[in-house]
């Protein structure tokens, strides 16, 4: 039996594993990354089954993660738990949207994570120079205490803006 080419096996193999349902056209870029990236980031929203991923997720974590780091001033922000747990409303607190990032994060492939998380990483040092530290975290909290954004200081839901 003759044996196959390399290049055609490699060829056989990029047919076979690329995604059956390619229906949706590629999102907007998203601000601060590159076409790649964006790209990438819109395959894994299209392709995931998890309930709070859906298209544009990442695009509005990242957004309500600078608003809440926008204001300038030195004051402390406090995240604020939102009451409504659907998968747009719950993108309102801020900590969330961090725990989106971070599940984009761990799907992507090593270069778009790479530059994702360049950016995910300078927010987050604004992140834990603005807000304070919890240090009866373990009282208050039994869900997810072990995540870092998780341990900082909540504020008041009913202000809204948080800045106490």
């Amino acid at each position: 039996m003759p044996r196959n080419r390399p290049g055609a096996l490699r060829a056989a193999q990029r047919l076979r594993d690329r995604p059956r349902n390619w229906d949706s056209p590629a999102g907007d870029r998203i601000h601060g990354l590159s076409a790649g990236t964006s790209l990438a980031v819109h395959r894994y929203e299209a392709l995931s089954t998890d309930y709070y991923v859906f298209p544009g997720v990442t695009a509005v974590a990242l957004r309500r993660y600078r608003a809440f780091l926008g204001p300038p001033g030195r004051r402390p922000r406090y995240p604020f738990l939102d009451d409504c747990s659907c998968r747009g409303c719950s993108l309102r607190d801020v900590r969330h949207a961090r725990d989106m990032l971070g599940t984009a994060l761990r799907n992507l492939p090593p270069r778009a994570r790479a530059e994702l998380g360049r950016l995910v990483a300078s927010l987050d040092a604004v992140y834990l120079e603005r807000t304070l530290p919890d240090p009866f975290v373990h009282v208050r909290r039994g869900w997810r205490p072990h995540v870092w954004w998780y341990r900082r200081l909540e504020g008041c839901r009913y202000a809204g803006t948080g800045a106490v």
